[in-house]
């Protein structure tokens, strides 16, 4: 685990703020991994209908723009940044 200058309970509360029509599986997992499991979800355009899917590449963009565009402190801006940017890497390689 990496050390993130913001917790992740922090970090999923300002993921909910930003998107907050998204429903958080959170059945025995840790806020990392609900967090991690929820952008990998989002990156993977799961939520949508397949013929309708963008790719990770257009996700991690929207998502990017989202988060910067928002009012969130910096320090939960670029540690969210920073996890969509995990998870991008291992989406890209599957």
């Amino acid at each position: 685990m990496e050390n993130y200058p913001v917790g992740f309970d922090q970090l999923l509360k300002a993921y909910q703020s930003l998107w907050n029509n998204r429903r958080l599986w959170q059945k025995d997992l840790s806020s990392e991994d609900i967090l991690r499991f929820t952008i990998r979800r989002d990156l993977l355009d799961e939520l949508t209908h397949p013929r309708l899917r963008k790719t990770p590449y257009e996700k991690f963009f929207l998502a990017c723009k989202r988060i910067f565009d928002s009012s969130l402190p910096i320090e939960e801006k670029l540690s969210l940044q920073h996890i969509y940017l995990e998870e991008m890497e291992k989406v890209k390689n599957v």
